[in-house]
C-alpha cells in the first residue's frame, strides 16, 4: 500500500487540539492507523501541545480536579460491543462504530449498485458514512457546502483532481466540484465525513437527497 494523499498540517493540529467534530476525528483516526507518515506528524503535534500545556502559567483552582473526577464517575458506563479487533478492510478505529468487521455493515441501497451506511456519530454539523461504489460506477457530479474528508478503504477512485487508492485521503471544500468514478477491477469502499449537505448538479440526485441524507 503506497499512500500518496495525506492530511494537512491544519487538520492534524485541529485533531490534536480536539477542535473537530467527531465525524472528522473518526476519518483522521482511521487514516492515522493506516499511514506511518501522518501518524508521525500527528505525534509531533501532540508532543508540541503537551509542551505548551507544561509551560503554561495557568493554575487550576482548588478542588477542580476532584470536581472533574466526581462528574466523570457519575456518567453512565459505555457498553463496548464485542467485536473483532482486526478486519481486512476496516481500520481499527471503525470497528466499534460498525459493531464488527465489514460483514457487520448495515448497507442501504442508493441505486445503481451504490450503497451507504450512515454511522451513529455526534453531530456538530458533520456526518460520517461508509460508501460502497461498484467497480466502474460513478457518483453523481456534486459540490460541497463545507469540508469533506474521504478515506479510501478498498479499491480506488478517480476524479478531476487525481487518483485515490487505499489509505489515500481526499480533502474537498466548497471550492471543489467533482465526479468520483470507481476504478475497474475492484469495488471501492470509502469512509466519508461531510460538513453540511452535498450540492448535486443533476435534478434526480437532488430530489432523492432528503431520503438518503447525503
Amino acid at each position: 500500500m503506497t499512500i500518496k494523499h495525506h492530511l494537512s498540517d491544519e487538520l492534524l493540529m485541529a485533531y490534536a487540539a480536539a477542535d473537530l467534530p467527531e465525524a472528522f476525528n473518526l476519518v483522521i483516526a482511521a487514516h492515522l492507523s493506516m499511514c506511518d507518515e501522518c501518524r508521525a506528524r500527528s505525534m509531533a503535534f501532540d508532543a508540541l501541545g503537551g509542551a505548551v500545556i507544561e509551560d503554561s502559567t495557568c493554575e487550576m483552582s482548588a478542588g477542580s480536579l476532584e470536581a472533574c473526577m466526581a462528574r466523570i464517575s457519575e456518567l453512565p458506563q459505555a457498553q463496548v460491543p464485542e467485536v473483532r479487533r482486526t478486519d481486512a478492510v476496516l481500520p481499527a478505529p471503525l470497528l466499534d462504530y460498525v459493531g464488527g468487521g465489514l460483514e457487520a455493515v448495515k448497507w442501504r441501497s442508493l441505486g445503481m449498485g451504490v450503497r451507504q451506511a450512515i454511522l451513529r456519530i455526534g453531530d456538530r454539523g458533520a456526518s460520517a458514512r461508509l460508501l460502497y461504489i461498484p467497480a466502474g460506477a460513478a457518483m453523481p457530479d456534486h459540490g460541497h457546502r463545507g469540508l469533506e474528508l474521504t478515506l479510501v478503504l478498498q479499491g480506488a477512485f478517480r476524479d478531476e483532481a487525481d487518483r485515490f487508492g487505499r489509505g489515500d485521503i481526499e480533502i474537498a471544500d466548497a471550492s471543489v466540484e467533482h465526479t468520483p468514478v470507481a476504478e475497474a477491477g475492484a469495488d471501492c469502499i470509502c469512509l466519508a465525513a461531510t460538513q453540511g449537505a452535498l450540492k448535486f448538479n443533476a435534478l434526480l440526485p437532488r430530489l432523492a437527497q432528503p431520503f438518503f441524507r447525503i
